[in-house]
């Protein structure tokens, strides 16, 4: 077959979510994806509520907590000797929302890709080279490499999918503006729980952010920030005394210490970057997750915006009446969304991960002042869960800094969106 009612081009999180919210439409779907196998990274392992209720609908939720899912209840700040600062609690949101799951990528991966129906097919290895269109312009479906022989296929609508460095995204002409963040992370899998079980905790050290949350069976992530070229070239007698020296920064650490050092082969660096394309559509194409926006990794917002992109798009071909419209509609809805994400999540990253004195102290003053508002708390918590879009105003910053707030006790009575 070379005709499909959807081509999806990534296996990725975004590439499978929207398969998978394309089958609920009955749509005979190919993905492709470059890689043979996905990739056993560690990103994209904690799911916010919004996702999770989209996740349930789908059958993958249950799947998640049958393979050992964790659930998490809160996110806390803590300075380097685990005083807690700000604390996002999740129980204080409406029914149904309140849990978030942590869980490995691949299984993540795995448990959509055993949702999707017969009629969706998944070809690794094949490499989505470039768009085909048509006189006038318009996608009409991509040109397939794999095993070495080229495949035209067709479809009249076309999915990107394939991450920041979309090939599909830049054949279509869409540009995408990206900036760097001046740190990275390095990340750890170590045996045994954490500190803070049932927590995503992100201490807030002068050297910048250490995440810690647990993963299925006992084991523990832990994410460390550090300078671009902090351990390059370090071999495992330099890291061992890297990692033996975190507890100086950060006391709270010192029970994972052994582990850590003994946990060194696993590690991944990370480089982070803010970006986001300007629209997310052309005729008979679409753009969901990285290809069309990305986020620190600290807000935990990237996997789980590219689910609520999938389930956005497929909401639209639904309901309108031509495909146009529904990319129209589409990127009407999630523009605004993606927006306000990039905001909040790239106003958390400053908060946790400056290592200047002023801009640490005043962090501190802001997240302090935001837990001690009943009302900022639960906008900040709303908001991080990805149930509405309610920024903070600039009164709200004044707050934050120590401006006195009347309404402080006053918990908006926000519906889910």
């Amino acid at each position: 077959m070379t005709t499909w009612d959807a081509i999806v081009c990534g296996a990725g999180a975004a590439g499978l979510a929207t398969a998978r919210a394309l089958a609920d439409l009955g749509l005979r779907t190919l993905v492709l994806d470059k890689q043979r196998r996905p990739a056993p990274v560690a990103k994209g392992e904690v799911l916010q509520p919004a996702a999770l209720r989209i996740l349930t609908r789908w059958g993958v939720t249950a799947a998640l907590t049958a393979a050992g899912a964790v659930p998490l209840t809160r996110l806390t700040v803590r300075g380097p000797d685990a005083t807690p600062l700000m604390v996002f609690d999740y129980t204080t949101l409406p029914t149904g929302y309140r849990t978030l799951l942590s869980h490995d990528h691949t299984a993540i991966l795995t448990a959509l890709t055993q949702s999707l129906p017969a009629r969706t097919e998944i070809r690794r290895g094949a490499f989505a080279a470039t768009l085909l269109h048509d006189p006038t312009g318009r996608v009409t479906g991509v040109r397939v490499r794999r095993d070495g022989a080229t495949e035209d296929v067709h479809a009249p609508l076309v999915i990107a999918a394939d991450g920041m460095s979309s090939r599909l995204r830049r054949a279509a002409g869409i540009p995408l503006t990206t900036r760097a963040y001046p740190h990275r992370l390095l990340s750890f899998e170590l045996p045994g729980a954490p500190p803070e079980p049932g927590d995503i905790t992100a201490y807030r050290t002068p050297r910048g952010l250490r995440l810690v949350y647990p993963l299925p069976h006992g084991r523990t992530r832990i994410y460390v920030q550090i300078r671009p070229h902090e351990v390059r070239g370090a071999d495992h007698a330099a890291m061992t005394r890297w990692a033996a020296a975190l507890d100086h920064d950060t006391p709270a650490l010192r029970p994972l210490t052994e582990r850590l050092t003994g946990s060194l082969a696993t590690r991944q660096v990370f480089t982070l970057r803010r970006s986001a394309a300007p629209t997310l559509t052309a005729p008979g194409l679409a753009l969901v997750g990285e290809a069309a926006h990305a986020v620190h990794s600290l807000a935990a917002q990237g996997m789980n915006t590219a689910i609520c992109d999938a389930h956005t798009l497929a909401h639209h071909l639904a309901t309108a009446p031509d495909t146009d419209t529904a990319l129209a509609a589409y990127e009407a809805e999630r523009l605004p969304w993606i927006r306000h994400i990039a905001v909040m999540s790239h106003d958390a990253a400053r908060l946790v991960t400056a290592t200047g004195r002023t801009t640490r102290a005043l962090g501190r003053r802001a997240l302090r002042r935001t837990h001690h508002s009943p009302r900022l708390r639960y906008t900040a918590t709303y908001n991080l869960a990805g149930l509405g879009i309610h920024p903070f105003a600039p009164l709200d910053r004044l707050h934050q800094l120590g401006l006195p707030d009347p309404r402080a006790t006053h918990v908006p009575p926000w519906q889910p969106r």
